[in-house]
């Protein structure tokens, strides 16, 4: 530590790094930034967390944080009601959304299975999920966790808790990415990629 990184300064640094993907130097250089900034922009900085911490809550039907209940997806009377695609976490959802390839409707878990970390299925929005399947509408369930070793523990949970419902279970595809080149891609990657050939 720096002789200036001392008391409330330091304090700030320490609390920087425990936001994800910074470090100690991007924490510093974000605390440096805000003692530099004019005053007005460091308290406007911090009634914005006050105020998303107030207002953002999870939506009723899929648990998407939001400012609205319902969200604005579950809102959405275009959206098809019979396909569900599951989610661990909010920003999952805006990815897929990014594609515009999807319309219907979603179901955010909050994390995945990792027994390790004490999250198991009581830990995520599992009986929702199944009250919502159960109710018969949703005929297609797209499970999109993440292809890892909780994404998949998650996914297999999944299709063992929805099949016996009547609904058809599927996975995304997982593989080489466009623009990645064959040579770099690891073997878990390779066998998903192969798994998911399609014809041509």
């Amino acid at each position: 530590m720096s002789f200036t990184e001392t008391g409330s300064l330091a304090d700030l640094i320490e609390r920087l790094q425990r936001l994800p993907s910074v470090g100690r130097k991007t924490a510093q250089r974000l605390a440096f930034y805000l003692l530099k900034a004019p005053a007005s922009e460091a308290q406007e900085l911090a009634e914005a967390i006050l105020e998303v911490r107030r207002r953002i809550k999870p939506c009723g039907q899929c648990n998407l944080l939001t400012d609205d209940d319902p969200c604005r997806y579950c809102a959405d009377p275009g959206r098809d009601d019979s396909v569900l695609c599951v989610v661990e976490e909010g920003h999952d959802l805006a990815t897929i959304e990014r594609t515009s390839h999807f319309r219907g409707r979603y179901h955010v878990l909050g994390g995945s299975l990792s027994p390790l970390d004490g999250i198991g299925p009581d830990e995520l929005h599992l009986g929702q999920l199944e009250s919502r399947v159960r109710e018969g509408a949703i005929r297609e369930v797209i499970v999109a966790t993440n292809p890892t070793v909780e994404g998949e523990a998650t996914a297999a949970y999944l299709a063992r808790m929805l099949k016996p419902l009547g609904v058809s279970v599927t996975r995304i595809a997982a593989g080489i990415p466009v623009g990645g080149d064959i040579e770099y891609v690891d073997e878990v990657t390779m066998s998903r990629a192969l798994e998911g050939r399609r014809e041509l």
